[in-house]
């Protein structure tokens, strides 16, 4: 009686899921491109010790100032709801002075959060009970990352100190001074003087070197995200006293950098990832280990090295005898996946990893508070599905009073073949079509933040099987309940053995009996994946299917969540083999009888601006293209990108290098002749597709450059294109750039591609 009574009401709740679904779906409105001011984003959902209250960040759009010079700016603020969604929501935090990164007090009375002052992040803290948030640091190198001792007695964070203050502090590095045939004592005791000795001319020199007029490059990996960086940045943790005033602790030094650190359960020990006996560059060097940092003495110990792999993302047990981590293969970088592993603290046994044989990227991993499950998030299948791992399957507990096992003596090192591979059960908790964002945990509860087709952002609580899903919170579904949405419907191909997913979205409006223009829509990476659960693409593709636009998007061979066999297949294949992946997608989705054949247009940005360059060089189908952040030419890549391993991870080596020991069709060839084949600016000249080309001036993952190269060469060519630079801008314009830039880029792209479609061809006949 009573087990027919629960089932009811969970098919209650999910009908009135449903339900809202469904609703959601049937309002009149389009989706504008102004609705991009309206969203908002969930960030970091955090439940309080004591169950009770779950804090979380809303990411959101204010208008700063408005016509005729409207400017709009970013706000981030504290929110909290009761676990019991007994009443509703509540702001913390106000106005223009944002907050993030929230952290519980132990006692469950107070939150400590990150907010910038002076341009830099500092930690506040603000009581459950109300009242202004209060400031503990004034940091000079910032502070953030917050995380309470267990007794709450001192607040551990990160801060990033730069190579000229670590160098002030600690002297030479324990590096070969990459600077050619100069010592760094050279100019010790000189005077600058620019009419004076060769030492006292060195010292001038270095005296405007420090004052960054000229500035003077000598490493590896100078480019930035959005501007150079002569000088290494390091991260270091210190910890405080939860006072005003108090001055913080550094609790590690030197030319290294920490990241991951989290408290152990008993509060005198830290752990945290970090490369500490390396002799060379911090550029040239891509691992990581895992070690113990006491508070007390800030001593640090080696807890886990394993041959091979980088290490990271340590996440303590609840009982604090294990570590779990995240650990990703250093050999075949471009391409390594990363894995779930298991550490005992005391060194007893080899470490493990879990999910070798689950050939998906693991990430966000957390404990239940009862240690039977590790849960964590992986891209999959389209979808960003939640998992979790029976630790009790693996490790059940000793019952009170049993002596442990007699095991070898600790140890901290091991070599590849010494990690045990376990194969547990991995559930999965939700399915494909659905995105977790971020998550937390409490005894008998999730609370995530899930992506939906209908909804691009909304805090959800269930019981740790998801049998019991509900809806805690309302930001963006009060809003969407008069719109108009369009839902992706999923297909799959066949090519090359590869099976190739895909979605196709109808047009927000649809109309029986009418024909619509299709607009591919590729994404970058290469690695990246799309699917129903995307939600940075969500509002432009429910803008474009508003627009009367069938969009349809797919996960090309070298796209993430299908396995890394799937990756790895466009090794030394960037344009032919993932290109026709792309274009098959095409013409499977224009047979559908409510597409036009004859109105296709495509866009795509990052790795998907190369496709889109690549594609319409080597196909014409497309009335018009945008290709956006591009790259166009490998060889520049490799000089002017941040991301310029990508050339000698997925291409097998470097231009110089004579032969790669792949094929290309069949024949032997060097890296050169490799990557320029690859390079879409080799095939321009067969470009005659209208072409809109976007960057921004300050993009140094790709570099501009090479849209340059690609804009004047189709013009000197004759052919129709555009150039489009967006100024103060980075890669990121479509996610995170100025709001009104946004806004412009997706008009302009539907503006050009309106240039060129032709009018509605009727359907044939039946």
């Amino acid at each position: 009686m009573h087990t027919a009574m629960r089932r009811a009401g969970r098919i209650a709740l999910l009908s009135l899921v449903l339900a809202w679904t469904a609703f959601a779906q049937d309002g009149n409105e389009p989706i504008t491109v102004t609705d991009l001011l309206r969203i908002r984003q969930l960030e970091s959902p955090t439940v309080s010790p004591d169950g009770r209250w779950l804090a979380y960040i809303v990411r959101q759009i204010d208008t700063v100032e408005t016509e005729p010079d409207v400017r709009y700016a970013y706000r981030t603020h504290l929110y909290l709801v009761p676990t019991d969604g007994s009443t509703p929501p509540r702001a913390y935090t106000h106005g223009d002075r944002t907050a993030s990164q929230p952290a519980w007090h132990p006692e469950s009375d107070r939150i400590a959060f990150v907010r910038p002052v002076g341009g830099k992040p500092q930690l506040f803290v603000i009581s459950l009970f109300g009242g202004e948030a209060e400031q503990l640091t004034d940091f000079r190198h910032g502070a953030s990352r917050p995380r309470w001792r267990p007794d709450g007695s001192l607040l551990l964070f990160t801060a990033t100190l730069s190579e000229k203050d670590v160098r002030r502090a600690e002297g030479t590095p324990p590096w070969p001074d990459e600077r050619p045939a100069r010592t760094a004592s050279d100019t010790a005791g000189a005077r600058p003087n620019p009419d004076g000795s060769l030492a006292e001319i060195r010292a001038w020199l270095a005296r405007n070197e420090a004052d960054s007029n000229p500035r003077v490059f000598h490493r590896l990996d100078f480019q930035g995200e959005q501007s150079l960086q002569p000088q290494l940045r390091f991260q270091h943790l210190y910890v405080v006293e939860p006072r005003p005033g108090a001055k913080p602790r550094a609790l590690t030094h030197g030319f290294f950098s920490f990241s991951g650190a989290e408290w152990l359960p008993h509060g005198r020990q830290i752990v945290a990832a970090a490369l500490l006996d390396s002799t060379r560059h911090p550029d040239r060097t891509r691992g990581s280990d895992l070690y113990l940092i006491d508070v007390d003495t800030s001593r640090i110990n080696l807890l886990l090295h394993i041959d091979g792999y980088a290490l990271f993302a340590p996440t303590p047990s609840p009982d604090g005898q294990w570590i779990a981590f995240l650990a990703s293969p250093l050999a075949d970088s471009g391409y390594a996946q990363t894995e779930i592993g298991l550490f005992r603290l005391d060194g007893r046994r080899p470490p493990e990893l879990l999910t070798l044989h689950f050939d998906r990227s693991a990430g966000n991993l957390k404990w239940a508070p009862d240690m039977r499950y590790l849960y964590f998030v992986a891209p999959s299948n389209g979808g960003f599905p939640l998992y979790r791992i029976p630790f009790f399957d693996l490790h059940p507990p000793r019952p009170a009073g049993a002596t442990a096992p007699d095991t070898t003596a600790s140890r901290a090192r091991f070599t590849a073949d010494e990690v045990v591979r376990l194969r547990p059960k991995i559930e999965r908790l939700l399915d494909y079509d659905r995105g977790v964002r971020d998550y937390d945990l409490s005894e008998a509860t999730v609370y995530y933040v899930l992506t939906e087709p209908t909804n691009p952002y909304e805090l959800y609580a269930s019981d740790l099987a998801f049998k019991r899903p509900h809806r805690l919170t309302e930001h963006n579904a009060s809003w969407l309940r008069t719109k108009r949405l369009s839902r992706p419907e999923a297909f799959t191909l066949k090519r090359d053995t590869l099976e190739i997913q895909y979605w196709v979205m109808k047009p927000a409006f649809f109309e029986k009996g009418r024909r619509y223009p299709m607009l591919l829509e590729i994404h970058g990476g290469p690695a990246a994946m799309w699917g129903p659960g995307e939600a940075t693409m969500w509002h432009e593709f429910q803008f474009f299917a508003s627009q009367g636009f069938a969009v349809v998007f797919s996960n090309p061979r070298g796209s993430g969540g299908y396995g890394r066999a799937f990756r790895r297949a466009n090794y030394q294949d960037w344009g032919d083999g993932p290109a026709g992946d792309v274009l098959a997608v095409a013409s499977a989705a224009a047979r559908l009888p409510w597409i036009d054949p004859e109105r296709q247009v495509v866009t795509g940005g990052s790795y998907a601006g190369y496709l889109t360059a690549w594609i319409v060089a080597h196909d014409h189908r497309f009335k018009a293209a945008v290709a956006q952040r591009g790259v166009y030419d490998l060889q520049t890549f490799l000089g002017e990108g941040n991301a310029w391993r990508l050339v000698p991870w997925h291409f097998g080596g470097y231009p110089w290098d004579r032969e790669t020991p792949a094929l290309l069709h069949g024949d032997t060839a060097s890296v050169r002749d490799v990557i320029l084949y690859n390079s879409p600016i080799t095939w321009v000249h067969q470009i005659r597709t209208p072409l809109l080309i976007m960057h921004s001036d300050r993009d140094l993952r790709t570099g501009v450059i090479q849209s340059e190269m690609l804009y004047k060469s189709l013009k000197i060519l004759g052919r129709p294109v555009e150039y489009v630079r967006y100024p103060d801008e980075g890669h990121e314009l479509s996610r995170s750039g100025d709001p009104k830039r946004r806004m412009d880029r997706i008009l302009r792209i539907y503006e050009f591609f309106m240039r060129y479609l032709p009018a509605e061809t009727p359907p044939a006949s039946e």
